[in-house]
């Protein structure tokens, strides 16, 4: 079966970036020239979704506005004659069908994607975490899709992650199969170390099949007080087949300040109108 649709989680606090995620949603943070949440529905326009579900909240109108068209900005930016701008913000009603839905309180990754039910149905979807971004871009979401086609069960990203990371991710145990694709045989959210079943981390590409929503909607809150997508994902492995794709290239999570800077960064040296003066900056400022 055909994937659709993909699910953007864009419902967080963004409490790592306070004070200015006060009035700011996080997915507007800039990544060089435009915000984290765009590269987020570019990624899901290339890989053939023909709707992208976002899921938000009451306070970040922020999101819906920016993908609306602004016919009064458009217009005078036409009459100063600043035509490149006028292309930037013309284009961003047309990058996807996007329809938005909230999450009415703010219970986890879990609870977040069992908040687009409704509008998903009963198809497989694909999920995106638009803090997450990796060198292969929308490769990485393109051969999990592969992989579920081959494979017709649910896909998780993987990535190997230090010893002391393993607090911060669902860890997953695996049996090999072929090339990056494994199959999963158990997980766990936020392990300490010593109860980590692998170094394998998922990260924030999922691909499900709709059976998701019902375990999500019996899944009691778990790490942190929240409905932990990794919980639901163990119930559905009851019952049906969960692989794994294994990333490789580098990962950046642009959901902290660190990350947030690395990104940036990475992204500008590849700039082709920033890329070389960036460059020649930094090692100016290199002792």
């Amino acid at each position: 079966m055909k994937v659709r649709k993909a699910v953007i989680i864009a419902a967080g606090r963004g409490t790592r970036f306070l004070p200015f995620t006060k009035s700011v949603p996080k997915e507007m943070l800039p990544l060089v020239d435009k915000p984290v949440i765009q590269y987020a529905v570019e990624e899901a326009a290339a890989c053939g979704m023909e709707l992208v579900v976002m899921v938000t909240t009451p306070e970040k109108a922020a999101l819906e506005k920016y993908f609306a068209r602004d016919t009064e900005l458009e217009r005078a930016l036409q009459q100063a004659g600043k035509n490149d701008l006028l292309e930037k913000i013309r284009c961003l009603p047309d990058l996807a069908n996007i329809c938005f839905v909230h999450q009415k309180e703010q219970l986890g990754l879990g609870d977040a994607v069992l908040a687009a039910r409704a509008v998903v149905g009963k198809e497989p979807f694909a999920v995106i975490l638009p803090d997450d971004l990796f060198e292969e871009r929308e490769g990485v979401l393109r051969k999990m899709l592969n992989a579920f086609q081959k494979y017709q069960g649910s896909v998780i990203a993987l990535r190997k992650v230090n010893k002391e990371e393993v607090e911060r991710y669902g860890l997953v145990k695996v049996e090999e199969m072929t090339g990056r694709i494994c199959r999963v045989t158990d997980l766990v959210e936020k392990p300490k170390p010593a109860d980590a079943p692998s170094d394998l981390a998922i990260m924030g590409r999922y691909i499900l099949t709709p059976g998701i929503f019902e375990e999500l909607a019996a899944t009691p809150r778990g790490t942190g007080g929240e409905v932990q997508l990794t919980d639901a994902l163990k119930r559905l492995l009851s019952r049906q087949d969960l692989y794994g794709y294994e990333i490789q290239g580098e990962y950046y999570d642009s959901g902290t300040i660190p990350g947030w800077i690395e990104a940036t960064l990475a992204l500008a040296l590849n700039h082709p109108e920033l890329g070389q003066k960036l460059r020649d900056h930094l090692l100016h400022l290199l002792p």
